[in-house]
């Protein structure tokens, strides 16, 4: 059941060949660079994944090799879509290959709360009884979603099991759908982990998030779960520079990439077209903010 998920998601990223064809293969080490880093699953084919550069065949495959690879951990595909033809499609064939379930977010469009309701009404008629990760990214849809809307899908769809809550300012929302009554359904963070503490203390059950040092995600969550807040945000701090570097939408996708391959999680740092290309001093930039890291790393050790 997803509504009891707790931990950390991590949002992982698509790898690419030289030629920007899939790379299967660094899938594999990918997967394996997480757990060995404190995954405790996976949310494939999100937006930082750059799902909406791939065809349908190869979102497939992505999903169906991670979800090979994680070996028993959970597995959260996202298969958000205007085509509803295309959304319940790609969701029947990755529940069939053993996915945990699939991530879901509102249309671009959607101005009211009732064509909310209608869109979701005809989602779930598509898709049938499925869990589903409701993503609330209006940064990436143009879709606000209130607390009363979020909390009347939930009530109305039971396939909704939890909620990837990245709507800024997101620290008083988590609040607000957790003293919703109703329902309990998980909440994960995104936005990068940029306020991971923060949300931890207002009641997330964990990041759903990406960054090229997963196991910061995994020791904040960990340290913070086990009552020691001060020790989490400390761990926090030392990497916030580059925390902060990767926060910069696809262009910070495209540091955390190279980052990755210098680490040896994969075999290349491409970006598929549309996207940035790093630029010599952007590579700079990244060997500083590294080596602050490593040298933070090594003075709390």
């Amino acid at each position: 059941m997803l509504a009891a998920m707790k931990g950390v998601y991590i949002v992982a990223q698509t790898p690419f060949d030289a030629d920007a064809g899939i790379d299967l293969a660094s899938v594999d080490t990918l997967v394996d660079f997480y757990c060995r880093h404190g995954a405790d699953g996976f949310t494939v084919l999100g937006v930082s994944g750059e799902a909406g550069k791939l065809t349908e065949a190869e979102s497939l495959a992505v999903a169906n090799r991670y979800i090979a690879r994680a070996a028993g951990r959970p597995v959260i595909v996202g298969v958000s879509s205007p085509n509803l033809a295309q959304l319940s499609q790609l969701t029947a064939k990755v529940m069939d290959a053993g996915a945990a379930g699939v991530m879901i977010a509102p249309a671009s469009g959607i101005r009211t709360d009732d064509e909310l309701a209608r869109y979701f009404d005809h989602v779930f008629t598509a898709i049938g009884d499925v869990p589903v990760v409701l993503q609330d990214f209006p940064g990436a849809t143009n879709v606000g979603m209130s607390v009363p809307a979020i909390l009347s899908l939930v009530e109305r769809h039971p396939q909704i099991q939890a909620i990837k809550q990245e709507d800024l300012p997101s620290l008083n929302k988590i609040t607000r759908l957790r003293q919703g009554g109703g329902r309990r359904v998980a909440i994960l963070t995104g936005n990068n982990a940029m306020y991971l503490p923060l949300e931890l203390a207002r009641g997330v059950d964990g990041p759903m998030a990406g960054f090229s040092y997963p196991e910061m995600l995994s020791g904040v969550y960990r340290l913070h779960t086990q009552g020691d807040t001060d020790a989490a945000n400390d761990l926090f701090e030392r990497y916030l520079p580059l925390l902060r570097y990767e926060a910069m939408g696809f262009w910070g996708v495209a540091a955390r990439k190279e980052v990755m391959r210098r680490r040896g999680a994969i075999r290349h740092a491409t970006m598929r077209q549309p996207g940035p290309a790093l630029t010599a001093e952007d590579h700079r930039e990244i060997d500083a903010l590294v080596a602050r890291v490593e040298a933070r790393l090594a003075e709390a050790a």
